[in-house]
C-alpha cells in the first residue's frame, strides 16, 4: 500500500516560532510510519519556505534549531506543496494559525489538518470570538478592546482591578500582563502593542485554569468514528500568578498539569459541553483546545478562548488530554489526517461557478 505523504509545516513568522519547532518534532514522532511518509518544511522568520530534516529539531524551546533549519535553499511554497498528499500545519500564532496559511492551502487545493480559513481566523481573534460567543450565550468575562493607548486608563477604571492586558491575536501568553494598579498599566499596554495593533483588556478573577480538547467533524452523524468529541478536562496550576510563556516552555517547574482535573462530575460535564458549543460557534473543524476559567469564589465557569493549533510538545495539554481519554498520539494524528482528507473530498465536490 502506498504511503500518504504528510508534510509537517513548522516555524513561521510569529513570536511562537520556537514553540512550533518543538511541536513539529512531536507530530513527526507520532506519525505512524506504516501509513505515512513524513516531509518536513520550515518557514523561517522572514517567511521563506525550505525542505528540512527532522533530525535538526530538538525538544527544547530555547535551542538553536531554527538556525540549522535555515541552511537549505528557499523554495516556492507551490513546489513544496506539490510533494504532499496532506499538510499538517504546526504553526502557532499569526501568519500560521489565523487563516492565512489555511487560505494558501485552499488555493493550492491541498488537504490540511485543523480548522478552515474562517474557523482559524475566528479562533485567533480574541475580540471577535468573544463577540460571537456572547451572542450565543456563552459566559464571557467583561472585557474591552483598545486601539489607542491613551484610552487605556478609562477602560481599566471601567473594568476594575485586576485586569489582563493581552494582544488580541497572539497565543502562548506572549505579550500578556496581569495589571493590578494604574502604575502598571502603561508598560503592560506597550508590551501588548509590540505584538498586535489591537489589544484586549479583560477583567481578572481568582480562578483555576481548566482546559478541554476537542476532536472531530462537527457535522458528522452520531456513531461516525470521526464525530465531534470532547476529552476529559485538565487543569493548569501555574507556580506564577498566571500561566506565562516562561512557565509554559522555559521553566520545567513552571506549572503542574493535572489530568484529569479535580472537578465535580457536573462541572466537568459543563466544561465539555461548553467546549463543544464554542467549537461549533467559531466554525471549528478537526481540532482545538478550549480554555476556561473556574472562579474560585463563585464556582462559575467562564469561557476564555480556543486554540485552533494547540501545542503538541511533550508537555502540551492537547495530546495529553487525548492520551488520558484513550487516544494515543499516533491514533490522534491519524484521526486528524482522516478528518483533513474527509473535508477536502467534500469541498472538492463543490462547484465554484454555475
Amino acid at each position: 500500500m502506498k504511503k500518504l505523504r504528510v508534510l509537517v509545516l513548522c516555524g513561521g513568522q510569529s513570536a511562537e516560532h520556537a514553540v512550533s519547532l518543538v511541536s513539529a518534532r512531536s507530530v513527526l514522532a507520532g506519525l505512524d510510519s506504516r501509513r505515512y511518509a513524513a516531509r518536513l518544511v520550515h518557514i523561517d522568520r522572514q517567511g521563506r519556505w525550505r525542505r528540512s530534516r527532522r533530525e535538526l529539531l530538538t525538544d527544547h524551546v530555547g535551542s538553536r534549531a531554527a538556525a540549522a533549519l535555515c541552511k537549505s535553499r528557499p523554495l516556492p511554497p507551490s513546489e513544496l506543496l506539490a510533494d504532499a498528499d496532506v499538510v499538517f500545519p504546526v504553526l502557532h500564532g499569526p501568519l500560521g494559525e489565523d487563516g492565512t496559511v489555511q487560505g494558501l492551502l485552499e488555493l493550492c487545493a491541498v488537504p490540511y489538518v485543523g480548522c478552515g480559513v474562517l474557523g482559524s481566523a475566528l479562533g485567533m481573534d480574541k475580540e471577535i470570538s468573544k463577540r460571537l460567543c456572547i451572542h450565543a450565550g456563552l459566559p464571557i468575562l467583561p472585557y474591552a478592546v483598545l486601539r489607542h493607548p491613551e484610552h487605556a486608563a478609562a477602560l481599566a477604571r471601567r473594568l476594575g482591578w485586576p485586569i489582563f492586558v493581552k494582544p488580541a491575536r497572539m497565543g502562548s501568553s506572549v505579550g500578556v500582563t496581569k495589571v493590578e494598579r494604574m502604575g502598571q498599566l502603561g508598560p503592560a499596554v506597550r508590551e501588548a502593542f509590540r505584538y498586535d495593533d489591537k489589544i484586549v483588556m479583560e477583567q481578572g478573577v481568582p480562578a483555576r485554569e481548566i482546559e478541554c480538547a476537542v476532536l472531530g467533524d462537527p457535522w458528522a452523524k452520531p456513531g461516525d468514528p470521526l464525530e465531534l468529541r470532547a476529552s476529559i478536562c485538565g487543569e493548569i496550576a501555574p507556580r506564577t500568578e498566571f500561566y506565562t510563556y516562561a512557565a509554559k516552555y522555559l521553566d520545567p517547574q513552571g506549572a503542574e498539569l493535572k489530568v484529569p482535573a479535580g472537578l465535580p462530575a457536573a462541572t466537568a460535564a459543563r466544561v465539555r459541553t461548553l467546549a463543544l458549543h464554542a467549537f461549533r460557534i467559531l466554525d471549528g473543524y478537526g481540532m482545538a483546545r478550549a480554555d476556561f476559567l473556574l472562579d474560585r469564589n463563585t464556582g462559575k465557569i467562564w469561557f476564555n478562548e480556543v486554540n485552533t493549533i494547540p501545542g503538541f510538545t511533550s508537555i502540551s495539554m492537547y495530546p495529553r488530554l487525548w492520551k488520558e481519554s484513550g487516544v494515543d498520539a499516533p491514533e490522534l494524528i491519524h484521526r486528524l489526517i482522516l478528518l483533513a482528507l474527509r473535508r477536502h473530498r467534500a469541498r472538492s465536490r463543490l462547484q465554484t461557478a454555475p
